[in-house]
């Protein structure tokens, strides 16, 4: 074989390993992403996501783009983050939460939602794969999580606003 046909050919062999290198090391394009626990911040409420088995993630297309992945540290602050979204009801974009009982990702819409537990933001919600008598589906388990943000009103954003509002009290009451 001539030099130049070795040259060649190894260009192409070499071309080739580079793009199945590539295309093996990128992010999935479905699916939840990994989580760094203890590191990774919640999109909504910024606190950082320790708790394994009351998690969750959206992955959603943006126009033209690749998709994108926001984690949460409950399925209380995934839903009040996607709610004003629009589009949290295409059918590309994917909710993601863990197993209450062993920490797995499982599709959020068909997971069903269990009252009592402890999560982090105090929703309440443990998910889980399998049905049982008191479950709720993932419409039932949004209405929960409207019922508890409008009870206590004190998650997230509005979290920040009553702790500013708390300041200016005792200032106040400080400085009469």
């Amino acid at each position: 074989m001539p030099k130049s046909a070795k040259n060649t050919a190894s260009l192409i062999i070499g071309a080739i390993l580079v793009l199945l290198l590539t295309a093996c090391t990128g992010e999935p394009e479905t699916g939840p992403k990994h989580v760094k626990w203890d590191r990774d911040a919640c999109e909504r409420c910024r606190m950082v996501l320790s708790d394994r088995y009351h998690s969750a993630q959206v992955r959603w297309i943006p126009e033209g783009k690749r998709s994108q992945v926001m984690k949460f540290d409950d399925i209380g602050c995934a839903a009040l983050w996607l709610q004003d979204k629009p589009w949290k009801d295409a059918a590309s974009t994917e909710i993601w939460v863990t197993d209450h009982r062993n920490g797995d990702w499982i599709d959020a819409r068909s997971a069903i939602y269990v009252k009592g537990h402890v999560t982090p933001m105090e929703y309440g919600l443990g998910a889980q794969s399998d049905p049982i008598p008191d479950g709720m589906d993932f419409a039932r388990a949004l209405q929960h999580i409207q019922e508890i943000e409008k009870r206590f009103n004190a998650h997230g954003v509005q979290l920040q606003e009553q702790m500013k509002q708390q300041v200016r009290r005792r200032e106040m009451e400080h400085n009469h």
